[in-house]
């Protein structure tokens, strides 16, 4: 735990990512490098086999960058400091992006700036109905995450969020792809540890290949892609793991994977 984070642990195979600077959230330089540093030990943590990433606070995802910290960068630094606050805000993605385990986003309220982002990052995302995405950068003559919404939702959804700063409800970021599912408020969190724990007990090994195959084809032409996958698939077929999830399922039983184990 840090200041502006809590990580839990509530289910085997499960840690818990939450943002906890009240009273939304904002995303200060600090907040940044200590979710780099939480990040970063959890993909290193053979125990954990997914990543929730939520909120602790009730009515509020993540409001985003700090307006107060940008307001503060003044004389001949402010150039160098912010420089340096949109390099920790790429790490952060980057991590998340690339973290070994496969994540998912419970969000409960209003995720702005880069807090839409960060949503945008992870694997799976669950949102309750009072949920909502928006890239308000314009507002402040900025540019915003752009180019992370648009993994996931259409050209002109994107430039409409980027160029108004008007945000998008949940129920119609569901209704482009963009939340894989659309729950009551407040159930957001449950339903994102139900399903991390339903990924968890497949092989630590193949989410992590997995993960590793899909990030590596995510952009390459369909043939190039599915040969990475291929690759990845002929890593899984000589493990551990490949051959106690072929005897389980021949023998109809639940598989018993050991610690996790490079292939």
């Amino acid at each position: 735990m840090s200041d502006g984070i809590t990580v839990t642990r509530p289910i085997p195979g499960v840690a818990v990512v939450s943002l906890a600077r009240p009273p939304v959230n904002a995303l200060s330089s600090q907040l940044y490098r200590d979710l780099i540093v939480q990040l970063t030990g959890i993909g290193a943590d053979p125990d954990v086999h997914a990543v929730v990433v939520g909120s602790a606070s009730p009515n509020i995802f993540c409001a985003g960058a700090d307006i107060k910290e940008l307001r503060g960068l003044s004389g001949g630094s402010a150039r160098t400091l912010d420089e340096q606050r949109q390099s920790l805000a790429r790490e952060v993605f980057d991590t998340i992006l690339n973290l070994p385990q496969p994540t998912v986003a419970a969000v409960n309220g209003p995720a702005i700036g880069a807090g839409a982002v960060i949503a945008s990052c992870c694997d799976i995302r669950i949102g309750s109905r009072q949920s909502s995405f928006v890239l308000p950068e314009i507002n402040i003559a900025r540019c915003g995450g752009g180019r992370h919404l648009m993994r996931h939702l259409p050209q002109g959804t994107v430039r409409l969020m980027f160029f108004t700063g008007q945000p998008l409800p949940g129920h119609e970021a569901h209704r482009l792809g963009f939340l894989q599912e659309l729950v009551e408020v407040g159930s957001e969190l449950d339903r994102a540890l139900e399903l991390a724990a339903y990924i968890a007990t497949k092989s630590p090994l193949a989410l992590r290949v997995g993960k590793q195959a899909l990030n590596l084809s995510e952009f390459l032409p369909v043939s190039d892609g599915y040969a990475v996958e291929q690759e990845h698939t002929l890593r899984l077929a000589r493990s551990a793991d490949a051959v106690e999830a072929t005897q389980a399922f021949l023998e109809k039983r639940s598989p018993r994977f050991g610690r996790l184990q490079a292939p």
